[in-house]
């Protein structure tokens, strides 16, 4: 993000906008113009001392020009043209500018200079390369005509001067394209930046689409198994008051059995129901993601029975719906699992976030059971090909009177 706004505020001062002159040519000419117009007026003071070189007819003449063209080239500046798609009209101010500058460039100094190579650039803006071609080639050629007419500078120091412009001219040109590409790039980086920021708002879109419709998968499994438990619990402890029905007269105690099972039954199943609801209520909770939402169903599994420990380290990776899921869905599975079958007391939740993958660990001081038995359980053989549809990993350790222990590896 920092590398982009760079690029932007380069590009405000080299670029072209909306046919106006880059902030470093303004710089340049204005520049140029103040340092030329001292240089001007100390020649004009000049022309009034008598006896100096100022009363040579051909230097007057040029500090006179310079003095006219000043104030011109300052007029037509804000009317330049800077794109090639103006009607000719337009372009005449660049070439009218061109003259008044180079007439600048008879007594402005070196100052000038900068003027005149501001001008080829324009012309380069205006008229293409062959355009700016001319342009330096022009200026050359008023060089070496300023030099020849000069009773001070001989035929070489003439040619060594129009030579010297027009290199300077070529290497402006070389300048200004390095700026019109620059300009070019700037722009379709700013339209693939755009294009980038609404194609990665659509993937953050897809992806909450994603998790919700995995969330929804998911309450729609549980309420199914939610609806199986409490049937098989309904449907027995009904048999049993039949029976204690049937019993009532001919065997009272049998009846009263049968209705100690039903009560026993009912508790279970009452206990079965809050489990299921501690499981469902995290589905719903709405703007959590990664550790945040994992602590948050740690803590919905929490009661007076149990003693849940959760304990997250390390950054949470960039994972995508599916992984993120695959790892709310562990911590879900495992903690249901000891609820209903461990009777632990106190249960671990840990959390290793490194860059490559998100490891989970969920252990209890239950009972424990038959290694192989729990590791081919229903809800662990389902979860397990989860985790490794994601390319992960999953290991589950327990023995009679060890607990229980599940780990998890989710890669990035």
């Amino acid at each position: 993000m920092a590398n982009v706004r760079s690029l932007a505020r380069v590009d405000s001062w080299v670029g072209f906008p909306q046919d106006r002159p880059p902030v470093v040519f303004n710089v340049f000419f204005w520049g140029s113009v103040f340092v030329s117009a001292l240089l001007i007026f100390a020649n004009l003071k000049m022309l009034k001392t008598p006896g100096s070189t100022a009363d040579d007819g051909w230097l007057r003449g040029f500090v006179l020009m310079s003095a006219v063209a000043l104030p011109v080239t300052c007029l037509l500046w804000p009317l330049l043209p800077w794109r090639a798609t103006v009607p000719v009209l337009r372009k005449t101010v660049t070439v009218l500018f061109l003259g008044s500058s180079m007439l600048l460039l008879s007594s402005g100094g070196i100052a000038a200079l900068l003027v005149v190579s501001v001008s080829v650039g324009n012309a380069l803006v205006v008229f293409g390369l062959r355009g700016g071609i001319a342009y330096a080639a022009i200026t050359g050629l008023f060089c070496f005509l300023i030099g020849f007419f000069n009773p001070d500078q001989g035929l070489i120091a003439s040619v060594v001067s129009g030579a010297v412009m027009l290199l300077l001219c070529l290497v402006i040109l070389v300048v200004v394209v390095a700026m019109i590409e620059a300009h070019r790039r700037a722009e379709e980086t700013a339209v693939l930046l755009a294009e980038l920021k609404d194609a990665h708002a659509e993937l953050r879109r897809y992806a909450e689409q994603a998790r919700e419709l995995a969330v929804a998968e998911e309450r729609a499994r549980m309420a199914r198994d939610m609806h199986d438990s409490i049937g098989h619990y309904l449907t027995v402890i009904n048999i049993g008051l039949d029976n204690a029905q049937r019993y009532r007269d001919l065997r009272p105690e049998a009846a009263w059995e049968e209705v100690r099972q039903a009560q026993e039954l009912t508790r279970e199943a009452l206990a079965d129901t809050r489990r299921w609801v501690r499981a469902l209520r995290p589905l719903r909770m709405e703007g959590k993601r990664g550790v945040e939402a994992l602590a948050a169903l740690v803590d919905s599994f929490n009661g007076a029975d149990i003693r849940l420990t959760f304990t997250p380290s390390g950054r949470w990776p960039d994972l995508d719906g599916e992984r993120e899921m695959v790892c709310f869905r562990v911590v879900q599975e495992g903690l249901t699992n000891v609820l209903r079958h461990a009777k632990a007391r106190n249960v671990e939740v840990r959390v290793d976030c490194t860059a490559q993958a998100v490891n989970l660990s969920i252990s209890d001081d239950g009972r424990g059971g038959d290694g192989e038995t729990a590791a081919d359980g229903t809800g662990l053989r389902g979860l397990r090909e989860r985790v490794e549809a994601v390319n992960g990993t999953m290991d589950v350790h327990t023995a009679p009177g060890e607990g229980f222990r599940l780990r998890v590896r989710v890669p990035v």
